[in-house]
């Protein structure tokens, strides 16, 4: 009989806000970045608006040999200095951290499966639910002896309750090795219980993409190539590597962001609209986007990617190093730390309309949104020439300042019919107060309910690698560029505005904000 005392909600959750099933986390990679900064202070801020069971648990799983109170205490210091976690107090703390455990082991040694699996039925025994849900934060090279290790000592099944399992990004580093941990993961675990996490996905604005499109009349008619010019898609960091420099070398800008991150907002910005929105609905509109995109030869992608590796600047106004000179970096490295790709969508909907996505570190201005472009009007009825004529865009942003703005133009006043370009300027903050709940938070919340709406599929993780593949091994064999080829604070490199600088096509300035006053 479990005797435990339910920790009480600290916020009271919105009669909307669902509660997740009762479950036992299992973490692997406990003691990481990730746990501590991420995964923690979101199950915290679940637990505090009562969005957790009463039966809720947690097992980390790590190697460095701490007792649950040393390990309580260790998460204690990120969840109290987390941004993401809005509702942090002492009491809410100690009521929430009654329900964590540790246990100390090897995961990639299968001698260890026996003593997790005893472990387990512990704390069952002494209360915990017979749902689970194993979450594998560790670097990609663990997952496979994980999932074996799990399924040798079966606790991949489940008679007396549902088993799932979440996987951290990267899915593989190219087609093959991507198809390769599928087959893995699929000996041991069927297919609907396997959550392949994209934290972009549960991000307020990124799902909000889907409500703009389909949730409104004015704009989806005109969504498509009749009205479209181009559109941007834009992830930049004013960040370097920081403490990934080995994560970073094996990786790059391509693997780390294009490969998952900016697909993914394509597809959403791309896809048909879904019969309903649940996971195989919406999933499958996004793979047909990724099997339409055209793959590249090797001459296409020497035209129609630009890599780039940002040296020495300055970053808010003080002296930042170049990559090569990073702790942990090769000094001759070819390692791109910025990436520019065209891609065309050959199908009804986009045939002809350019995708410029770009990504990249130390760059001006930190910034993630979505630029659409619409075609000129056909004549410059109040301009001197059609090329006066400004684009109409919408742009939603994903980070910062969550929003969406619409530019359009507007009679300048004064005696003469002169157009200017005008904002119309959504904000979630204005509009709806206070924070927003994480990715992270949306994203455990889900896995716990059982809805993989927002994560990824096999045929779709496979289906992304299919695109960067040929781009990687083309890079293999082109002559890399001459490295370093962008300061830091910069905009990028400058073969990055070739890449899109035809028909009066620019990219969005960064220092501005992703302003285009200038097109």
């Amino acid at each position: 009989m479990d005797t435990r005392v339910q920790p009480k909600p600290h916020k009271v959750a919105p009669a909307s806000l669902p509660q997740g099933d009762s479950c036992l986390l299992v973490i692997f990679g406990a003691t990481g970045d990730l746990t501590h900064r991420k995964l923690v202070p979101a199950l915290y801020d679940l637990a505090c608006v009562g969005c957790t069971s009463r039966n809720f648990d947690v097992l980390g799983i790590g190697r460095t040999k701490l007792t649950d109170d040393a390990f309580r205490e260790r998460l204690r210091e990120g969840a109290a200095n987390s941004k993401d976690a809005h509702n942090f107090t002492a009491e809410g703390w100690n009521d929430f951290a009654k329900r964590l455990r540790f246990l100390v082991g090897d995961a990639s040694q299968p001698e260890f499966y026996p003593h997790l699996k005893a472990k387990m039925e512990e704390m069952q025994k002494n209360g915990a639910s017979q749902n689970v849900l194993f979450y594998i934060s560790t670097s990609a090279s663990l997952a496979p002896p994980i999932v074996e290790g799990l399924g040798a000592a079966g606790l991949a099944r489940n008679g007396q309750g549902w088993t799932r399992i979440i996987l951290e990004k990267p899915f593989g580093r190219d087609l093959q090795s991507a198809h390769e941990l599928n087959e893995i993961v699929s000996r041991v675990f069927d297919e609907p219980s396997v959550y392949r996490i994209d934290h972009y996905l549960g991000k307020e604005t990124v799902q909000n993409i889907m409500m703009f499109r389909f949730g409104n009349s004015m704009f989806e008619p005109v969504w498509n190539r009749n009205y479209i010019e181009y559109i941007e898609i834009t992830a930049a960091e004013t960040l370097g590597v920081e403490n990934r420099a080995a994560f970073y070398e094996e990786t790059g800008a391509l693997r780390d962001m294009v490969a998952n991150h900016l697909l993914q907002l394509l597809t959403l910005t791309a896809m048909e609209p879904p019969v309903a929105f649940d996971a195989d609905a919406v999933r499958g509109h996004k793979v047909e986007v990724l099997r339409a995109i055209a793959l590249m030869s090797k001459d296409e992608v020497s035209r129609h990617t630009v890599r780039g590796q940002y040296g020495p600047g300055q970053i808010d106004g003080k002296a930042v190093p170049g990559y090569r000179q990073e702790k942990g970096v090769d000094p001759s490295s070819r390692t791109e730390t910025y990436v520019a790709v065209e891609f065309h969508i050959n199908n009804w909907r986009w045939a002809g309309v350019p995708f410029y996505v770009r990504a990249g570190k130390r760059l001006a201005n930190q910034l993630t949104e979505i630029a659409v472009h619409f075609k000129r009007t056909p004549q410059a009825l109040f301009s001197r020439s059609p090329k006066d004529v400004h684009h109409n865009v919408i742009t939603m942003r994903i980070q910062p300042n969550e929003g969406i703005a619409v530019s359009f133009g507007a009679k300048q006043p004064g005696p003469q019919m002169r157009a200017i370009r005008v904002n119309m300027d959504f904000s979630y903050r204005d509009a709806f107060g206070g924070e927003t709940p994480t990715a992270y938070e949306t994203l455990l919340l889900d896995a716990m309910r059982g809805d993989a709406t927002l994560f990824t599929r096999r045929d779709e993780v496979e289906a992304e690698w299919r695109i960067i593949t040929p781009i990687e091994e083309a890079w293999a064999e082109l002559p890399p560029p001459q490295f370093p080829n962008y300061a830091a604070g910069s905009e990028g490199p400058e073969a990055a505005d070739g890449l899109i600088q035809y028909d009066r096509h620019r990219w969005r300035r960064l220092a501005q904000n992703g302003s285009d006053e200038d097109q």
